[in-house]
């Protein structure tokens, strides 16, 4: 069972300089990096590889993550993420409205063990709150295992915020905590480190 007080090693990896503002839709395929940072450090790593983009955390505790470089407030937050190495015991999927240099954002993450956590990070992650249930909440939505794709889904508007993994709804919460921001990927570990991820098609799709 996961451990509803996430008790992390928060660190930085790397953000996307500059922000901007686009009213139409966002679409990201990967096949070149654009503005999305890649980097290596002794803690993490980001890389494109056949069309992805590649999130390897080394670290045995710690929570990491990368953004796009641009500001939304509402839309259709969607990514496609595959786990292919490591603990099925982690965390991956979405940032979004990250606001002060991505410093505080929402986090929608599943778990290669059948998990989710929703809930927000403030300063960097000194603070961090589940808005849905007390912490990680077991769903039958999340495909289980390494080397499968689950795609996450998050329909924003306003302080209205709907979650999907495959297509399933798994809460929907109001909560008006951060209002527009920039948008990215999460990859977590929790006690063993080695977790790499394959992130694909991050779309935002504007409110009709």
């Amino acid at each position: 069972m996961k451990n509803s007080l996430r008790l992390l090693l928060l660190v930085l990896l790397v953000l996307a300089a500059g922000c901007g503002s686009i009213a139409g839709s966002y679409e990201e395929t990967y096949d070149d990096a654009g503005n999305w940072i890649v980097d290596s450090t002794f803690e993490a790593e980001t890389r494109l590889n056949g069309g992805r983009y590649e999130f390897l955390v080394k670290k045995d505790l710690g929570i990491f993550w990368s953004t796009a470089g641009d500001t939304r407030r509402d839309g259709i937050y969607s990514v496609e993420a595959t786990p292919l190495e490591g603990p099925l015991d982690n965390g991956y999927g979405m940032v979004f409205r990250a606001e002060d240099d991505a410093q505080s954002f929402y986090i929608f993450e599943v778990s290669a063990d059948g998990f989710v956590w929703i809930g927000y990070c403030l300063d960097r992650c000194a603070e961090q709150q589940a808005i849905i249930g007390d912490g990680w909440f077991r769903s039958e939505a999340v495909r289980q295992g390494l080397d499968v794709t689950n795609t996450l889904e998050v329909r924003a508007e306003a302080a209205n915020l709907i979650f999907s993994v495959n297509g399933q709804e798994v809460g929907r919460v109001t909560d008006d905590t951060l209002e527009r921001g920039d948008f990215g990927v999460i990859v977590e570990t929790l006690g063993e480190g080695g977790v790499l991820v394959a992130f694909d098609n991050y779309r935002v799709t504007p409110l009709d």
